[in-house]
């Protein structure tokens, strides 16, 4: 155990500083490092592990209940290659006046959807209605 005063003036005579490394331990716990270093070392550390990371982002394809076969098959390569990308995909079943009436046909489509990407994917929010839109999100199969 070393007073104060003595440990600053080991920290002053290397040159270095006296960093507090545990103030709640009796007696509390210090260190002679050079701060400086230490903050950018800790720094590179901290942008190497960003690196590291895998954004995943979620992407959003629109649809109509009454969607044609052509614009379908889009739709779903389209999807296929976001999730081969790694990315989810948020499915938004949009409706207009009278289709209201008829959400079971957005919902047919959803899970048509499925059955294509069977395999591709699974499904992390199941088709809920939410104003005049059914959302649905699937992510990667892994």
């Amino acid at each position: 155990m070393v007073s104060i005063r003595e440990a600053l003036q080991i920290a002053e005579d290397a040159g270095l500083d006296l960093i507090e490394i545990s103030p709640q331990a009796t007696p509390p716990v210090c260190k002679v490092l050079d701060y400086g270093k230490y903050k950018y070392e800790a720094q590179k550390r901290k942008a190497e592990a960003k690196k590291n990371q895998k954004v995943i982002e979620i992407k959003e394809l629109k649809l109509r209940p009454m969607i044609d076969k052509h614009d379908y098959d889009v739709k779903v390569k389209q999807a296929k290659k976001f999730l081969e990308e790694g990315n989810k995909v948020k499915f938004t079943m949009r409706y207009k006046g009278r289709e209201m009436n008829t959400a079971e046909l957005g919902k047919a489509v959803l899970d048509r959807l499925m059955e294509d990407l069977d395999g591709l994917c699974r499904m992390e929010a199941e088709p809920k209605m939410e104003g005049k839109q059914m959302m649905m999100i699937v992510g990667p199969a892994n």
